[in-house]
This record gives structure tokens, sequence and C-alpha cells, in this order.
């Protein structure tokens, strides 16, 4: 399957169709042409047409989609057909979130550990495993094999990690931290700054509000 030059724009789209597609499974729905697509998720029918064409199309024309087989295929894209083990760093309580959220191991995210600096927080469980010291990180990555990484954790943190992380076998990370990290080619990093979400929102408000005076 050819996939050079997929755009992020496109890329981030994908997670939204697998979660549409999967509504339309459990739902019991077996076609969905592009139009009714376009209906659930407010994406226009050609731009769906021309997401999935980068991957190879997956229908024919006046017989829509197979829902199940596009659920399949877009997971594979995603490369979600096999599972990745991930840690956390940071047990405060984004941390602890995350590692309660119980939709990551249905997608494959399984959850292997969880760290942080405290003393006073050692010990404590979060959803079955225990919060070590983060002196123990390297040892525990060396030991686990441990495909991502959630930071969690202030900025200085963060980019004193990093190298270790990568030298231990970390293949991404998910970074919850605001900062920029620098890391070797191969290494993935999805920066995730939760405050630029609610400025979105603001801009919108804000937009909204000037378009009806």
């Amino acid at each position: 399957m050819q996939e050079k030059g997929i755009s992020q724009a496109v890329v981030g789209r994908l997670p939204r169709y697998l979660r549409y597609l999967g509504e339309l499974k459990e739902n019991g729905v077996e076609r969905v042409s592009s139009q009714e697509l376009s209906t659930l998720m407010n994406v226009t029918a050609s731009q769906i047409r021309q997401d999935f064409n980068n991957f190879g199309g997956f229908g024919q024309q006046g017989y829509g989609y197979n829902v199940d087989y596009l659920y399949t295929e877009m997971s594979k894209i995603l490369g979600l057909d096999r599972e990745y083990h991930f840690v956390i760093i940071g047990a405060g309580n984004l941390g602890r979130a995350l590692g309660n959220y119980l939709n990551f191991e249905r997608r494959g995210f399984i959850f292997r550990g969880i760290f942080d600096k405290d003393p006073e927080l050692v010990g404590k469980e979060v959803r079955g495993e225990k919060i070590r010291l983060i002196n123990e990180l390297e040892d525990f990555l060396k030991s686990n094999k441990i495909d991502i990484a959630v930071l969690t954790i202030p900025k200085t943190g963060a980019v004193g990690l990093v190298d270790m992380l990568v030298n231990n076998g970390i293949r991404a990370i998910w970074n919850f931290a605001h900062v920029d990290l620098n890391v070797p080619e191969g290494v993935q990093v999805e920066n995730v700054h939760l405050s630029d979400s609610l400025m979105k929102l603001s801009y919108n408000i804000s937009r909204y509000d000037r378009e009806k005076q």
C-alpha cells in the first residue's frame, strides 16, 4: 500500500473515521456510502473519498464501503493490529487519570507502569500498577519491552529524560509537557497542549460573537 506523502491533516482524520466505523459496526451496519459517512461526520463526501484514496480507496462505485472490512483496514493503517506497551512518567492528576483510562487497552495500548519523583506517592496504585520512584525507570525499561513513554511532568524534567528513554528502547513519546523535544530520527513524538484546545474554543466563541454583531 502506497502511503508516501500523506498529509498530517489526513492522518489526523483517520482516528475519527475509525471511531465512526466502530459505532456503525456496533449498530450492525454492513455497508456505508461516502455520502452517509459525510452526514454522520460533517466531512464532505469528496473529502472522505480523497482521504481513502490515499490508501487504495476501499470502496466500489455505487456499492459503498464494507464497514467491517474498512474498519479492519483502517485499524491496520493506524497500527492498531498489534499491542503497544507504555509507561507514564508523572503520577499527578493527569498521569493518574491517563493510567485509569480503560479505552487505551481496548485499542491495544497496554499500561505497564507509572513513575514519579515524589516518594510520598510510591506504593499507591493506579489500576493495579504501583507508583514507582523515577530512579527505577531506567532499570524497568531495560528489563521490560516498552514502546511508548507518556510524559506528564514539567518541561525541565521532560527534556532531561529524553536521551535515557531513547537509549532504552522507547520508540515514541506522548508529550504533555509544554516543551519541544529533540529526538533522533525514527522516534515519534506527539505533543499534546491542553491549553491550546481551550484557546481554540476561545477563538471560535469570539469569532461567532463577532459574526453576530
